[in-house]
């Protein structure tokens, strides 16, 4: 199951071309990533006051189909692709509203678990790795649907 989130391209997300800055798509995957959490119901303060954990991004990637410009309403969906020992890999799709079938970029965050107050990696835990489970999305490449040529 993937969760979605819908926001427009403001000003501040545009460069001096007039489309989409590449990280413009880092504060679109930040807003999907914390409310795909809440709806599994882990606020981000649930996380860290009550399980005690942090989760640093170590890896960061986004791809770029599309030109994006100004006002496009854009729909980002995040799921999860994998959740290993102390890592999870969240995805993202991003599309516009008016047109759902092209993708116009893709994204990925590997997060690692890790003790409050520390760097070292821990054990998903066993609670969090259930709440996340709906949201998992085993693939070979993380999309489900056919890129269109750049």
């Amino acid at each position: 199951m993937r969760f979605s989130v819908q926001e427009y391209v403001r000003w501040e997300d545009i460069d001096a071309a007039g489309i989409i800055n590449y990280q413009a798509y880092l504060r679109f995957f930040g807003l999907a990533e914390v409310e795909l959490f809440r709806s599994c119901g882990l606020s981000y303060r649930t996380l860290f006051e009550d399980l005690g954990i942090w989760l640093p991004r170590v890896h960061v990637e986004c791809d770029f189909f599309h030109p994006v410009t100004l006002d496009e309403l854009l729909v980002v969906e995040a799921f999860f692709g994998k959740i290993g020992r102390s890592s999870i890999h969240l995805n993202f799709e991003v599309h516009r509203k008016e047109n759902s079938d092209v993708i116009v970029a893709t994204g990925k965050y590997v997060l690692v678990t890790v003790k409050k107050g520390q760097l070292a990696p821990t054990p998903v835990p066993n609670m969090l790795r259930e709440k996340l489970q709906p949201y998992v999305e085993e693939s070979s490449n993380g999309t489900r649907r056919q890129r269109s040529a750049r």
